[in-house]
């Protein structure tokens, strides 16, 4: 079969939409239809390259501002940091998580790459513990002691927005739709209050959504790479290697072995981590038939699973030995929680073997953890159930003073774990729209997002049946894809519909007017989450307050106190 004839049978797989736009023989250079060329093109980031950084570097700058400045109030350790502080310093100190006042290791529920990356602002900025007489200047500027220990938070909640700006923008296809993902989830209270705090969960959110960006690149780079082969003349109804692009070692997917280092990195924060990993290897697997049917490979599934297999094992074990590399702290010492057997004789299955020893040690320590975990059920005055998190049914009091000189008889000072409620209150209907425009258009993004947003939320729902304690904070790794659900559903508002194969294509007037008042709308929307952010934004950052001002925003009584 020639390059040619391959093509219109590749363009039998298109969709009605992208059938009205390029007939088989319609090619656009190459012998490819130019409907095939559509369904393998991506963005092409050399158009509008330094127009797209300079709004992407707008919307950071406003992230940093809100991160950085004032993060060192409030004073002292608040909520978690109680712990993740100190086992931070622990880690740059000795290696290990560490109890300075009783002298010994620490037991921890929780992986260490959370706490070496908060370990490290503490090494830069300096460290201070009054329970434990312990004061350490910064290797590079001494600063609030408070300062060190969220700085590395801080970083991660503004990087996380640089990533989302990228991904939107590639995605959608739209600078606009990209700054407007960015914003805004820089605008967002629950966002920013883990930003500035000194808890494992922003860094979880970092991990999973650059390890989504690094399969996104990978999708636009192997589709390039078949329309390159369907260029060059390739019939990939043929089979074996015959019917396939060249696998060089410069072909190697080797944005998705980033990805399954960066899914290894998710993991080493929290072990729900763990969630996404299915997820993200069933959005490879579904990219993969999906741009083997548009190229006209007769079996897609087939191929793909045998093409591809190979590859996610790889990315596999680049994950499983990116999560022990972090910690090796614990394995390179003898100071550890469970290290040594001898130093715990009543323990039984440790080992003091060499090499394997610290293996199974090692081993051992995450059942006693995951023991810990499946446990987990003692009430708390926080403690929410997974159906109350998009609602902002219960969140966290991170932090609470009445001291201070308001101008008011009395006064009220908190840092609430609290989503910007007019955005999250918009999740769940932007959630069922993106449902019905993704059927409807047959489109990957929604899929993409759904299924990212399913492995952040639906498995808190099974633990929840085991009355596990659980918190909104554990919602995290979802808020990026809940973002992305919303500025989809903004881009569809924006945007005329698809041309059907019966209707005729709509003029240039009535495009422009669709996007005027689409874009009216999108434009509104932001603005009114910037008003109701800066509305909250005393009680995201702890600042003082007549208590009649703070009682205003506890829009929802008691559940918010």
């Amino acid at each position: 079969m020639t390059s040619a004839s391959t093509a219109q049978s590749a363009n039998a797989e298109l969709s009605p939409d992208d059938r009205a736009t390029g007939s088989p023989g319609d090619t656009g250079g190459g012998g490819i239809p130019a409907a095939v060329r559509r369904r393998l093109a991506t963005v092409d980031d050399r158009i509008g390259r330094g127009q797209a950084w300079l709004a992407t570097g707008v919307v950071v700058a406003i992230a940093a501002i809100l991160r950085f400045v004032g993060l060192s109030h409030p004073p002292g350790k608040i909520f978690d940091e109680t712990y993740y502080a100190k086992d931070a310093y622990g880690l740059i100190d000795r290696g290990v998580e560490w109890n300075y006042k009783d002298n010994g290791p620490s037991y921890v529920v929780h992986p260490p790459l959370g706490k070496w990356l908060i370990g490290l602002g503490e090494w830069a900025f300096g460290y201070q513990d009054a329970e434990t007489n312990i004061s350490v200047p910064g290797h590079l500027v001494t600063t609030a002691p408070e300062f060190g220990w969220r700085f590395g938070a801080a970083l991660a909640g503004t990087v996380s927005v640089l990533l989302l700006v990228r991904i939107g923008r590639r995605m959608f296809r739209s600078t606009v739709l990209g700054c407007a993902a960015g914003l805004l989830l820089a605008l967002d209270g629950f966002h920013l209050v883990l930003s500035r705090s000194a808890i494992l969960d922003i860094f979880l959110l970092l991990f999973v959504l650059a390890a989504f960006g690094a399969l996104v690149l990978d999708r636009d780079a192997r589709r390039r790479r078949w329309a390159r082969a369907l260029e060059a003349g390739l019939d990939p109804t043929l089979r074996g290697r015959a019917g396939r692009p060249a696998s060089g070692w410069r072909d190697w997917p080797w944005w998705r072995f980033a990805a399954g280092v960066l899914l290894g990195c998710a993991c080493a924060v929290k072990w729900s981590g763990l969630y996404f990993v299915p997820a993200f290897a069933l959005l490879v697997l579904l990219w993969e038939v999906g741009v083997r049917r548009s190229a006209g490979v007769r079996h897609p599934w087939r191929d793909a699973v045998l093409d591809e297999l190979p590859w996610l094992l790889v990315a596999g074990v680049l994950m499983v030995a990116t999560y022990v590399a972090t910690w090796s702290g614990w394995l390179l010492s003898d100071d550890g929680y469970y290290r040594l057997a001898a130093r715990y004789p009543n323990t039984p299955g440790l080992s003091d073997t060499p090499v394997i020893g610290p293996l199974i040690n090692l081993w051992e320590y995450h059942k006693a953890a995951y023991g810990f975990h499946t446990q987990l059920d003692d009430p708390h005055k926080y403690q929410s159930w997974p159906w109350q998190w998009l609602l902002l049914g219960r969140p966290v009091a991170f932090y609470w003073s009445g001291d201070g000189n308001c101008g008011a008889s009395s006064c009220a000072s908190e840092v609430l774990l609290l989503g910007t409620p007019l955005l999250w209150w918009s999740f769940l209907p932007a959630l069922a729209a993106t449902v019905w425009l993704g059927l409807a258009r047959r489109d990957w993004r929604a899929g993409a997002i759904l299924l990212s947003v399913a492995a952040g939320l639906l498995p808190w729902f099974w633990f929840a049946l085991d009355g596990r304690t659980m918190f909104s904070f554990y919602a995290a790794p979802a808020v990026p894809f809940l973002v992305l659900a919303v500025v989809y559903v903004l881009g569809a508002i924006a945007t005329p519909a698809p041309v059907s194969a019966t209707a005729p294509p709509p003029s240039a007037e009535q495009v422009g007017d669709r996007r005027l008042v689409g874009g009216i709308i999108a434009g509104a929307y932001v603005l009114l989450v910037a008003l109701c952010f800066g509305y909250f934004y005393p009680v995201f950052v702890g600042r003082l307050l007549p208590y009649a001002d703070w009682s205003a925003r506890m829009w929802l009584d008691g559940r918010w106190i």
